[in-house]
């Protein structure tokens, strides 16, 4: 029972072994003597509450912050002892805050739970009892056997049992797991890939032993036994074996599985962090500057209680005769009076910790988030995207990000390859509207035509034989046909079920075909030798069908010798239909060319370099005629290494190696893995904004640096330094000092980084700081062939560096979930490949060069706003409470408040609070195209540089001061004589508190005005607004029903008073003089980049107004002309005053009225002039 409790509250998982057994179809034996194990159910859980948590879990989220727990204990005082306010002063605010900040959360929680829902509402399709039956995807558990049709996505993780194929193969796409694109082939084991029904598979009785769940998308380890006749059957089973979740089925009409993993014991569930709670730099900064406000408050208490016990020790002053005590205050312990007159000044002063600022923020976070859904220039018209904020606490964070980290597929690319240009026997050529043109002249040229006209004469006895034209068709001809059957790619003619992407048409007439490819530059290159002619139609067994300008060869494929990154290439042996052996070779131009020994070596060099220079991503294509001695050792060879027991993979690279040589170049490729629109510019803001952007691909070395090239992250001029294929700690660590003394010899030039995953595991194990360094020397860095985990820890190893950068992850697929997680900040694009992405970031954006506006503008605004929003708020609190702590000195430390306590509780809440909410929704202090055209202003704001020490010290002190002179204007106003009317009534205590409350008011609303530099009607209604407001509730409260409260009639009076009146105005210009006197002297000799923006912008205003204003006389002048054509002025100033009329929004106007076209006759004549 105790051991049910623990694994129900998640301290003791359900399996314990290191294996777990599954039995297909949930057939377990019937012997009885088989405990069934438990297993996790389906359902993904991206929220953080439940219904049942919600209360508890929020209350302690919310009590962590200082001034929530605080305010709580200052209410739990007030209800427990004697203090000088009403404990609702502390508790109604308290309350408020806690209650809107759970609606907040709340409602944010809601949307991840219905996002949830979606996904595990999901329908599928589950082998039950003998048929198919429709169910959720929240209610696969392990042991069903599901079926996935084509281009579905799986539901859990499956051990593949069948598929429409004979072999049980099938092929999928991982791209949103770890951004590859290219096809997998998964195949079944083969007692099970003749099951391809349902009536089949439920007479299958097999059991599967397997691994418990682990993060490595790659490693998979297990064995199935199947029962045959009384006979088991055991099979290994390997990652070819097992289908992950998030995964999508492609070229394959349907297929079977049986779920092992469910739930978020899925590869891709156990990749993703566990979400925490994600604190913004502004919230740890106000929770400094609040622990800062408490020492000062706590401070101002102690003092008043110690001055207090100082003036009574004065037997006068302890028990004078308007104030007896009683006997129990006489005999009440000392020790005990201190404390209770310690914690009644606290409650006192209590007000300078502002309750309210944290709602206001939580409000200004909640409403401002809504200005990014609503921005158009964020909207992606195509896919009908807009942005979405999926957690409304960090928007200021956009505006402090130091570094981006950003993945490749899908997030700086559109994950697709396009064909761009080839060089064939030392001639360039590109592709324009599916015509290949030898570079310089038109398509329609005799040249552009020349290879056309001699693929149509191919074959033909036409050409004279010996012809330099002849020559140069065939190795045309021979190029492309290599191109055509160089490859894996699969082909699917056009199937009726209406899933996928809509079928690819090479040809008119042909049937509908459809390639898919294990990478998708071979795709790339077969699709664009079909535009040009050369078609493939298929493979069937041993046979490779291409179509040459319509007629059909056949090629018998002989061997495959399969692409590794060690030799970085691939190559084919066919038999022509002439019975010739042919070797098909293409790879990277630094594997394929040193193997070659014809063609036309060094100009094909030149044109692959200029490729590069472009972007494009090159192959070299390469073949080699076998005589029959020659292949009859080539397949010996190949026969002897395939069946070797031991050394197999040596011996098949040293036949490798044997046939790959004495080749004779074709030409070279360029395909380009086209980049999303502005990615090239969007990244080049980021390096002007002082970011700093590394690149977190799963994709392979040589594409991620072609990419990276492509998209401007790496320069032409930049060195670019490799830490790759390291095997031990001491060759990764030997490399790093040698990266590091080319850093410190070269420092002038510019390094880029490139780092692959094997690599970066053994930098993180041992040599983090070495390794730190060399980065942060370094202005871009790559790494490549990134699992998701490794990809976080990259991310948090940068996060707890000295220098404590705020980072942010942008990605696209399930497989950057993790590091959108633990970045500071987590942006999704809504790409192609499903929405884990999107789900799990804190904002989500169509397209990448989105980046710029939410950082450059919407995070620059933010950022400002809650900074000024967080300071004001600090001063006008100060200014608040330090005039009642110089007041005890004036009242014998009686804990007499200055202030009625309904000005108390409405001081934050009503009469100071609107107008700097409204600021810091709306204020723009720069306009946002200037933001956005000038990056450079965002380092002004870095580093949390608004919100610095000496920045609050500022505030704290203007504060403090604008207090002093609130109190000591007020009190030197009625020091000599109190009488301030006419008739010489007296004012008491609450005058005296009233008057400074309203100086006060006005003070710090005038301030909030002088921040302010976008004006609106809604800042003037809120500014002015306010001041009206607190001066007509004055009067209602005081002057109207409430003749029992102690300030009754106290306003009026004292509004009655013109040395009342003379105070105030004196006082306010006071104040306020001194600090815009600063502002203007701040300005003008020590302006920053945003200032000096800002009087750019004021200076092109004007100049825009002078100018509207001069054409608008201009105009005027022109009318007046034209309304007297027979004047000596008309007659002076015709031919220079039609120069400017066409121009003159005036003369438009003019032209189509009834009396301008009855004197055009005179324009007439003077145009003919």
């Amino acid at each position: 029972m105790w051991r049910w409790v623990r694994q129900q509250l998640g301290f003791d998982p359900p399996h314990q072994s290191d294996t777990r057994t599954i039995y297909i179809a949930n057939r377990f034996p019937q012997n009885g003597l088989y405990t069934p194990q438990k297993f996790v159910d389906n359902r993904i859980i991206s929220s953080k509450y439940t219904v049942w948590n919600f209360v508890p879990k929020n209350l302690f989220e919310q009590f962590r912050r200082v001034a929530n727990f605080y305010f709580l204990i200052i209410f739990l005082v007030q209800l427990m002892i004697d203090t000088p306010t009403s404990p609702v002063t502390s508790g109604l605010p308290l309350f408020f805050v806690i209650t809107v900040t759970a609606i907040k959360q709340g409602y944010e929680d809601w949307l991840r739970h219905k996002s949830d829902n979606e996904v595990n509402g999901a329908p599928v399709y589950v082998v039950r009892s003998g048929g198919l039956v429709k169910t959720r995807s929240k209610n696969i558990r392990v042991g069903d056997i599901v079926r996935i049709a084509k281009d579905e996505i799986f539901p859990a993780d499956l051990v593949l049992l069948s598929s429409d194929r004979g072999d049980g193969s099938c092929h999928v796409t991982t791209a949103s797991l770890d951004g590859e694109t290219n096809l997998k082939t998964h195949v079944a084991v083969p007692e099970t890939a003749v099951l391809q029904t349902v009536a089949k598979l439920d007479t299958l009785i097999a059991v599967i032993e397997c691994q418990q769940p682990e993060a490595d998308l790659y490693r998979f380890i297990g064995r199935m036994t199947v029962t045959q006749q009384m006979e088991e059957i055991v099979r290994p089973l390997g990652p070819e074996s097992l289908l992950l979740r998030g995964a999508r089925l492609k070229n394959t009409k349907e297929i079977f599985g049986v779920a092992i993993y469910t739930g978020m014991e899925t590869k891709m569930a156990l990749n993703y962090k566990s979400k925490s709670q994600k604190r913004s730099a502004v919230e740890k900064s106000m929770n400094t500057f609040l622990i800062i406000y408490l020492i000062i408050l706590i401070s101002e208490a102690i003092i008043s209680t110690i001055l207090k016990y100082t003036w009574q020790a004065e037997e006068k002053w302890d028990e004078p005769w308007y104030n007896q005590k009683t006997e129990h205050q006489r005999n009440s312990s000392k020790i005990l009076r201190f404390i209770s007159d310690f914690l009644a000044f606290l409650v006192l002063y209590n007000f300078i910790i502002p309750i309210s600022l944290y709602v206001t923020v939580e409000m200004q976070k909640f409403l401002g988030s809504f200005f990014i859904g609503w921005d158009l220039d964020l909207y992606h018209e195509e896919t009908d995207q807009k942005a979405q904020v999926n957690t409304s606490d960090l928007n200021e964070e956009l505006g402090q990000v130091e570094y981006v980290f950003t993945d490749k597929t899908g997030t700086l690319t559109e994950n697709e390859m396009q064909f761009r240009e080839c060089s064939i026997n030392g001639i360039k050529y590109q592709e324009i509207t599916g015509r290949l043109v030898p570079e310089g002249p038109t398509p329609d040229s005799s040249e552009g035509l020349a290879y056309f006209r001699g693929l149509a004469l191919l074959g033909s006895s036409a050409l004279p034989a010996g012809s330099s034209d002849t020559e140069l068709i065939k190795e045309q001809d021979l190029f492309f046909k290599a191109v055509g059957l160089c490859h894996t790619v699969q082909i699917s003619r056009g199937q009726s079920d209406g899933l996928g992407d809509s079928p690819w048409h090479p040809t008119a007439g042909s049937p509908q075909l459809e390639y898919y490819a294990s990478s998708p530059d071979e795709k790339a290159l077969v699709e664009a030798a079909a535009r040009i002619g050369v078609v493939f139609m298929g493979s069937s067994e041993e046979i490779m069908e291409i179509k040459t300008l319509g007629k059909l060869e056949r090629y018998r494929l002989l061997h495959v010798l399969e692409f590794d990154s060690d030799r970085r290439r691939m190559s084919v042996i066919v038999q022509a239909p002439s019975g010739e052996k042919l070797l098909f070779s293409k790879g990277a131009e630094s594997s394929i060319l040193p193997n070659c020994i014809g063609g036309e070596i060094e100009k094909t060099r030149i044109h692959v370099d200029e490729f590069a220079l472009k972007g494009l991503r090159t192959l070299c294509v390469a073949y080699r005629r076998f005589t029959p001695e020659e292949f009859e050792e080539v397949d010996k060879r190949l026969f002897d290494a395939r069946t070797a027991l031991q050394q197999r993979e040596e011996k098949l690279m040293e036949a490798f190696h044997f046939i790959e040589r004495d080749l004779l170049l074709l030409g070279a490729t360029g395909v380009e893995d086209r980049l999303q629109d502005k990615v090239r510019e969007t990244i080049e803001a980021l390096r002007m904004a002082g970011i700093k952007i590394w690149v977190l691909t799963g994709d392979k070395h040589e594409t991620a640096i072609s990419v990276s090239l492509s998209c401007g992250h790496f320069h032409r001029t930049m060195n670019i330094l490799e830490l790759v294929n390291q095997k031990s700690d001491s060759e990764c660590a030997e490399q790093l000092r040698r990266l590091a003394r080319r850093i410190a010899e070269d420092h002038v030039i510019q390094h880029g980084l490139v780092v692959d995953g094997s690599s970066l595991s053994l930098a993180l194990r041992e040599h983090e700081k070495i390794f730190m360094d060399v980065c942060k020397s370094c202005c871009a860095v790559l790494c490549c062939r990134m699992a998701p985990l490794q990809k976080a820890k990259v991310i948090r190893l940068i996060k707890i560096s000295p220098e404590k950068p705020i980072t942010l992850a942008v990605g696209d697929g399930a497989n950057d979930v993790s590091m959108i997680q633990e970045a500071h900040v987590g942006i999704g694009i809504m790409g192609k490949e499903g929405r884990q992405a999107a789900r799990n970031s804190d904002y989500a954006i169509a397209r990448f060069k989105f980046l710029s506006k939410l950082l450059f503008v919407h995070g620059h605004f933010y950022y400002i706003r809650i900074a000024t929003l967080v300071q004001y708020f600090f001063y006008k609190n100060v200014c608040f409470i330090t005039p009642q702590f110089l007041y005890q000195f004036y009242c014998l430390f009686s804990q007499q408040t200055l202030y009625d306590s309904v000005y108390l509780t409405l001081y934050n809440i009503c009469f100071t609070s609107l107008p700097i909410l409204i600021y810091s929704l709306l204020e723009q202090h720069v306009h946002p195209h200037v933001l956005q055209s000038k990056p450079t202003l965002y380092r002004d704001i870095s580093k949390n540089s608004h919100l610095s020490i000496k920045k609050f010290l500022y505030w704290t002190v203007l504060g403090f001061s604008h207090a002093f002179i609130f109190f000591f204007g007020c009190y030197f106003l009625i020091w000599e004589d109190i009488s301030l009317l006419g008739n010489g009534q007296m004012f008491g205590n609450w005058t005296f508190g009233t008057l400074v409350f309203t100086v006060m008011v006005i003070t710090v609303t005038v301030k909030m005005a002088l921040e302010t530099h976008y004006w609106t009607w809604i800042n003037h209604v809120v500014t002015w607004g306010s001041i009206v407001f607190y001066f007509a509730f004055s009067l209602f409260y005081g002057g109207i029903f409430w003749s029992f409260l102690d300030i009754y009639f106290v306003f009026i009076q004292l509004l009655s008073s013109g040395s009342a009146w003379f105070a105030i105005i004196l006082i306010v210009v006071t104040c306020l003089f001194l600090d815009i006197v600063k502002k203007v002297f701040d300005r003008q000799l020590h302006p920053t980049s945003t200032e000096k923006a800002q009087m750019e912008e004021d200076k092109g205003s004007v100049s825009s107004a002078y100018e509207f204003a001069e054409s608008k006389h201009r105009g005027e002048d022109s009318r007046q002309l034209l309304d007297d054509p027979g004047s000596s002025r008309a007659e002076l100033a015709c031919p220079s005053l039609l120069k400017q009329i066409p121009g003159s929004s005036a003369w438009t106007q003019y032209a189509v009225s009834q009396r301008g076209k009855q004197r055009v006759r005179l324009l007439e004549g003077c145009w003919t002039e």
